[in-house]
């Protein structure tokens, strides 16, 4: 009787997982949880109380196509319009909303379930636990099924309640995996959120040019205090672990904003890194420009995501926009003089362009997946960079070596 049981229940699960138990086109959206108390006919569960989805506002995501994606609304009660991109990652949700890279994007994360763990409390420091900056960073956010309930001992709140605080809208109830497909097939796209009375004719705005690095990258320098050697960090929307990592190896990190003339400081230090950040490259040449005159000395630089770009463009190189990008915590690469393969986590939706590089560079590292560029370093001198994340955050530490490398560089170069 018991063994029956088990497996009711297990067909009974294995079907809500394979069909997300999402009624498309209906007029209720039904969450797995939900799906329990249905099940049993009871708010109960082996002793546990089933949560049940308290979303019912509707709400949709309309693409640049003409596609519309149907849900319900989870957190803001607000309209907003962007670049819709994905990430397959399965966990590490707070990490990914707080990095600074997914500026002015609507995410949609392809894993079907988000928040079931929670949020923990960001507290007053300068670096806290899990969070890559002050706060959210999305512009909206699109998943299957969003949590209500979680379990975790550092959590404060649900994901539901976060994005509200933070006035960001997002939808559950989507079928991610039809969504994903599309932005795969007809590349990344506009799109908007907006609630369910509005006109499916009425597409989204097109994009406002420029870029979203000023409004990420601190206004005033931070320093963080670590040992006698130092290096700057400039901020294009840094990821915090970034600054733990350097920490960790005994570097004080001073943290500078995007537009600081280096000129003037960078002989004070002992190298230079260039952080992540969001958008195209070519929107911050004024910092390109200023990289090239680093390059005319000796200092080390290390450049991270958004930074190798902006070094490859500073050393003559050109750069492009992928048809979706590179957002996961699977994307295998290979080091071209080790010929050694690392697991890497990746956020971003431009690369260096293999043909454009000049002589005096080599070709780093590949992308096992689609053979791009990720990442360049110089012949003969300490200047070196990387387009995926070595600090994670959320992903492998397969590549945390480089900020090791980046240590001995600065002391052969004293």
């Amino acid at each position: 009787m018991e063994s029956h049981l088990l497996l009711k229940r297990f067909r009974f699960f294995r079907a809500c997982f394979s069909e997300h138990f999402v009624l498309q086109g209906a007029s209720n959206v039904y969450s797995l949880s939900k799906a329990v108390s249905l099940y049993q006919g009871t708010q109960q569960f082996d002793g546990e109380p089933a949560v049940v989805s308290q979303h019912t506002h509707r709400a949709k995501l309309v693409l640049e196509d003409g596609s519309v994606y149907r849900g319900l609304r989870v957190g803001a009660d607000t309209e907003v319009s962007g670049e819709v991109v994905f990430n397959t990652g399965m966990t590490g949700y707070v990490e990914t909303f707080t990095d600074c890279s997914y500026a002015g994007q609507i995410l949609v994360m392809t894993y079907p379930l988000m928040g079931n763990y929670g949020v923990p409390a960001r507290g007053d420091c300068l670096l806290p636990h899990r969070w890559e900056s002050e706060g959210l960073q999305l512009l909206g956010l699109v998943v299957d099924e969003a949590s209500e309930g979680f379990s975790h001992h550092e959590a404060e709140q649900g994901l539901s309640s976060w994005l509200a605080k933070a006035g960001v809208p997002g939808l559950c109830g989507i079928d991610t995996r039809s969504l994903t497909r599309r932005l795969r097939e007809q590349g990344t796209m506009r799109g908007m959120i907006v609630s369910d009375d509005h006109s499916d004719d009425m597409l989204p705005p097109t994009l406002e040019p420029g870029s979203n690095v000023p409004s990420v990258s601190c206004t005033q320098p931070v320093t963080y205090e670590a040992g006698e050697q130092s290096v700057l960090l400039v901020d294009c929307g840094v990821k915090l672990n970034i600054v733990r990592h350097l920490q960790q190896r005994g570097l004080t990190v001073h943290r500078v904003p995007w537009n600081t003339d280096l000129s003037r400081i960078d002989k004070a230090f002992d190298g230079v890194v260039l952080s992540n950040g969001p958008g195209d490259p070519k929107d911050v040449m004024p910092l390109v420009e200023q990289v090239r005159g680093l390059l005319n000395g000796s200092k080390p630089v290390f450049g991270i995501c958004l930074g190798n770009q902006v070094l490859s463009l500073a050393a003559g190189a050109e750069t492009y926009k992928l048809k979706y990008g590179h957002r996961s915590q699977n994307q295998p690469c290979q080091d071209l003089f080790t010929r050694r393969c690392v697991i890497t986590s990746q956020n971003h939706g431009y690369a260096v362009r293999e043909e454009s590089i000049p002589r005096d560079w080599d070709t780093w590292f590949i992308n096992i997946n689609d053979g791009t560029n990720e990442g360049i370093r110089h012949r003969s001198k300490p200047f070196f960079a990387v387009q995926f994340h070595p600090e994670a955050a959320p992903g492998p530490v397969d590549t945390e070596f480089l900020f090791d490398d980046f240590v001995r560089v600065i002391a052969q170069s004293r």
